[in-house]
């Protein structure tokens, strides 16, 4: 555990160090303060609805471009041999990293919160589906962390890493919006692959065991196969 915690510590960090963090940060604030308060003042309503529902199209984009450089910029720069022979184990490395970049999105949904606080000013809020919308964000943002950690222990170009991700992600993403081109006979099987069904199911402020375990799934299996890459490494 120290050692995954001081892996942890190292990763997140090393995020506000660069600009690259500031900058995604304010990447994504910016796309979802303009589209939340586009729609807000459109139909006039206390609800953080609209910032929700853009979520998992934003995080597609911006979460593999927070993750790529997780293992890619060590295989890139050689300092994965140090690293791997210091007394840690491949478990310590990728749950470390996997906690930093989990802990790096979690900081960037801090500011909007700003959002439901502002609106309660103005109307009546629902608490419940806030904090049902933050925690099955928690849940997105861990799944994609996940993925784009599998997708940067592929290849030590970042650039490859950041497609492979954010392609993964928007498929998860968007094969729940396409179930009317689909077969009927696979339409629950695409469903339930989707992440925003499952991310929209909790954002109503209804926790589902079952979609609990579907993000705990997708991010052990995300891991694992992460594991399989590194280990082979």
């Amino acid at each position: 555990m120290n050692q995954t915690m001081n892996i942890f510590c190292k990763e997140f960090k090393d995020y506000f160090i660069t600009p690259i963090a500031y900058i995604v940060i304010s990447i994504f604030l910016l796309i979802t303060g303009w589209f939340f308060f586009s729609t807000f003042f459109l139909y006039s309503q206390a609800t953080l609805r609209g910032f929700f529902a853009l979520l998992p199209f934003t995080f597609a984009f911006v979460i593999p471009a927070v993750t790529m450089k997780l293992f890619s910029e060590e295989f890139s720069a050689g300092s994965y041999e140090i690293l791997f022979t210091l007394p840690v184990t491949h478990t310590n490395i990728i749950m470390g990293k996997f906690l930093a970049g989990t802990a790096f999105i979690i900081a960037m949904l801090i500011p909007t919160l700003a959002y439901p606080v502002a609106i309660s000013f103005i109307g009546e809020l629902d608490w419940g589906t806030v904090i049902g919308g933050y925690a099955g964000a928690i849940f997105l943002g861990a799944g994609y962390t996940a993925i784009g950690l599998f997708s940067s222990s592929l290849t030590r170009n970042q650039i490859i890493a950041f497609i492979i991700g954010a392609s993964i992600c928007f498929f998860l993403t968007l094969v729940g919006k396409m179930l009317f081109f689909l077969p009927e006979n696979i339409l629950g099987i695409a469903q339930y692959l989707s992440t925003g069904f499952h991310f929209q199911n909790i954002s109503k402020g209804i926790i589902d065991g079952r979609n609990i375990v579907y993000f705990l799934s997708l991010i052990f299996i995300a891991l694992y196969a992460t594991w399989l890459v590194i280990d082979e490494k």
